[in-house]
């Protein structure tokens, strides 16, 4: 049997949920809980039969799953907006003042400053170059005369995600 094979776990609206290993597949498919969808990630092989193990299962009975929530952080929020500030677009890598940006030349900005009663939200943070964020100072942004680049939101975190090669019979399934 192939261990390192991986199997595409599908709810039973057809909804992926997560890769799972082959020996998790068989338990599955064992107790009865999982139907065959299609494909072959690998062969059990038996002194008398082989056994093919689908590379793609769907679970007989729906599974409510409740949206994950992302975790705020200041490095979660630096990493959503790819070290790039919100108000004039500088980023990691590029040249400002006869230097290289670095990630210690950012940091998170309140748009509705704490001292304010702004929060530590998803939605009231964004990256900014250290430039802008002490041009703006203790104000809102309309107050500081500067406009954003676009709209701070909740990242999005329920996906599957499958490294390296993916087989093609998870394609119809995933967004790839």
């Amino acid at each position: 049997m192939n261990t390192a094979a991986r199997v595409l776990l599908l709810n039973a609206s057809y909804e992926p949920l997560r890769v799972i290993p082959v020996q998790k597949a068989v338990g599955l498919m064992m107790r009865g809980v999982v139907e065959s969808v299609e494909g072959v990630a690998a062969r059990l092989h038996t002194p008398s039969t082989v056994f093919e193990i689908p590379s793609v299962l769907r679970l007989r009975y729906y599974v409510n799953v409740p949206h994950r929530k992302a975790a705020w952080s200041r490095r979660a929020v630096l990493t959503r907006d790819g070290y790039t500030c919100i108000y004039c677009g500088l980023h990691v890598g590029e040249r400002y003042r006869g230097r290289h940006l670095t990630r210690s030349d950012f940091t998170v900005e309140h748009l509705i400053p704490r001292s304010r009663g702004g929060a530590s939200t998803w939605t009231n943070t964004a990256c900014a170059c250290r430039w802008c964020n002490h041009r703006k100072a203790d104000r809102t942004p309309h107050e500081a005369g500067m406009r954003l680049r676009w709209e701070p939101k909740i990242p999005r975190v329920n996906y599957v995600v499958a490294s390296g090669e993916v087989p093609s019979e998870w394609k119809v399934y995933l967004r790839v």
